[in-house]
């Protein structure tokens, strides 16, 4: 797991190098800096003469204040450098993480985003990435200079007068022990803060894109109340945490005075009983320095445990992310050109839930010829968006085969498939940006030239079949009357445009890819009649040899088709023309005499 993260380090391995080693040199510098500081007391201020008399030795002062002056500057340029290099490769860690989970999220089938909350995606790709950024950045710079301050100033510690130094080893061992406590206690809270973020935000999600909603039916309290608890959720769970860590402050203080109190008193014996002969006073400043080095050393490793602790509850959940298998790929060699726009369905199975035992669609078996345009309708639930959406491979089959071209369609290119079978789905989504780059969504991936600048012809080109498509989709009725016609900037998710406009903008989106099979998944239901009418009208004439699918409440908008299909319960219960299914469907012909009667849907008149 830690391998599969480390390797989105790539192009940023040489500061991950470069960091510790900078480290390395600040550490080195802070620890030469009490050394220099115990010579120039005894050597320089407290020197002493043949008779025993302190003379000082001012040149010795100057020589060692230089050599400190620059050891300070070395040991300053190592911080800089580590600071710079560590958050330049935490930083660069972070974005690839990112970059690869997103990428990631882009290969899942529709099954695969189903096992993650779209709050939980949320919550990966930025609390848990930044939590390891920051972790990342702590291991590079702390684990290095924490345990080398640590065993450098034991070191010179135990050089300097071992039996001083002992005071020390009795002082980590107690210490030890109280962080260890502190720790073991704070890991649990912090690993069950993570999941309360998912909640959070969804929370959040859930109210911004229903704010209308919850307006509407004045629920602002409720939905107050709901974040507050959310909220209050992870405050409970956090303060626990950061009330178990405060104990490192107290801890920490109390052992640095006892050592200092303990190190003074018998060190300051043991000067004053030899006469400086045992320990000078050069040696007890510098022990006195290493004493807070090492304590703080401590502190410092106490604080990156529970930063690694935080982290790694956000590794195993950015990790689910990395693993997560597509269940809907490529084939090792796929067919790369779909003949024609055919469809059959040959005894065809399916389920959402692999294990699940009840099917979602059975026994599906159709014939659908190229160029056809097919009416598809049924009560809500009869899975007719669950029909359509095993065509474009949104989902695949547990049973049978589903064939576009006269080929199965996992033996097809993904994006190959996709780009000839376009999808105007139930939800219509538009996204932020002006209505041409909306509609350009529609333009082939080979046609967009991404690998390089488009040239104005190309430009032009593009747009004519933009405004086009959005002619057959009677969008450019409305367009045409917008302040800056198709420069207008549409808001995310197409809030400022009425849903019969939004609609059509996504038809037309559909048509510029020109596709071999275009679904239309109930997409018509905010557009009145006529200019329903004027669309099948345009379809018929402009694009005759696309298989067209349209899926509707009202008979009206299929009853022209070709041939019409009747979903009851995840079963094809009936496909023929229209004259047809009013002779021989009870279903479809109490649908249609309930809905020209001038009331009643499919749903009303199907439980006639």
């Amino acid at each position: 797991m830690i391998k599969r993260l480390l390797s989105y380090v790539r192009e940023y391995k040489k500061e991950s190098f470069l960091t510790p080693i900078a480290m390395i040199l600040e550490v080195a510098m802070e620890m030469i800096i009490p050394m220099l500081m115990a010579s120039l007391v005894n050597d320089g201020i407290n020197k002493k003469n043949e008779l025993g008399e302190v003379v000082g030795d001012m040149n010795h002062i100057i020589v060692i204040g230089i050599f400190m002056v620059v050891a300070a500057l070395f040991g300053l340029a190592g911080g800089i450098l580590g600071g710079v290099f560590g958050a330049k490769a935490s930083a660069g860690f972070a974005k690839n993480l990112r970059k690869g989970m997103f990428d990631r999220i882009q290969t899942f089938s529709f099954k695969n985003i189903d096992k993650f909350s779209t709050a939980g995606l949320v919550t990966r790709l930025t609390t848990d990435v930044t939590n390891v950024q920051n972790a990342y950045q702590m291991i590079l710079r702390m684990c290095m200079r924490t345990p080398m301050t640590f065993v450098i100033a034991m070191i010179m510690s135990f050089t300097i007068k071992p039996e001083l130094a002992l005071i020390y080893m009795v002082a980590v061992v107690i210490l030890g022990g109280i962080l260890a406590l502190i720790i073991s206690k704070a890991m649990k809270a912090f690993e069950q803060a993570f999941p309360k973020y998912d909640e959070l935000n969804a929370s959040v999600q859930e109210n911004v894109n229903a704010i209308r909603v919850v307006k509407a039916y004045v629920r602002e309290d409720y939905e107050k109340k709901k974040f507050k608890t959310a909220s209050n959720n992870i405050y409970k769970i956090f303060s626990t945490a950061e009330k178990l860590t405060t104990f490192n402050g107290p801890a920490m203080s109390i052992t640095i005075y006892t050592c200092t109190m303990l190190i003074s008193w018998f060190g300051a014996k043991m000067i004053v009983n030899s006469m400086e002969t045992e320990l000078q006073l050069g040696d007890l400043t510098a022990l006195l320095q290493y004493c807070m080095s090492i304590l703080f050393s401590l502190m410092m490793l106490s604080m990156i445990f529970i930063m690694l602790t935080m982290s790694a509850a956000s590794v195993r959940r950015i990790n689910e992310v990395l693993t997560e298998e597509p269940d809907i790929t490529n084939p090792e060699n796929p067919i790369m050109e779909v003949k024609d726009g055919s469809i059959e369905f040959r005894n065809v199975n399916f389920r959402y839930n692999k294990d699940g035992k009840e099917n979602v669609l059975s026994d599906i078996n159709l014939k659908i010829k190229a160029g056809e345009t097919i009416g598809i309708i049924g009560g809500t639930g009869s899975a007719k968006s669950t029909l359509v959406n095993l065509i474009s491979r949104l989902y695949d089959v547990n049973d049978g085969v589903v064939l576009v071209g006269g080929e199965d369609v996992r033996n097809y290119d993904l994006e190959v498939l996709r780009d000839e079978v376009s999808v105007v789905l139930q939800k219509n989504v538009l996204f932020s940006g002006t209505v041409m780059e909306n509609l350009r969504w529609g333009v082939r991936k080979k046609c967009a030239q991404n690998d390089k600048p488009e040239t104005p012809e190309e430009t032009a080109a593009i747009e004519a079949e933009c405004k086009k498509a959005c002619r057959l989709a009677c969008a450019d009725e409305f367009i045409e009357k917008m302040p800056d016609k198709y420069n207008t900037y549409i808001e995310q998710g197409g809030t400022n445009v009425s849903g019969g406009q939004k609609q059509r903008l996504c038809i037309a989106r559909a048509l510029v890819k020109k596709p071999k099979i275009l679904i239309l998944d109930d997409s018509t239901s905010a557009v009145d009649t006529a200019t329903d009418a004027k669309i099948r009208k345009a379809f018929a004439e402009e694009i005759p040899g696309t298989t067209k699918l349209i899926i509707a409440q009202r008979i009206s908008s299929v009853m022209n088709a070709d041939r019409i299909i009747v979903m009851e319960d995840g079963k094809i219960n009936g496909f023929a023309a229209h004259e047809e299914l009013l002779k021989n469907n009870p279903i479809y012909r109490d649908v249609y005499e309930s809905q020209t009667g001038g009331n009643g849907d499919f749903d009303e008149g199907g439980e006639r």
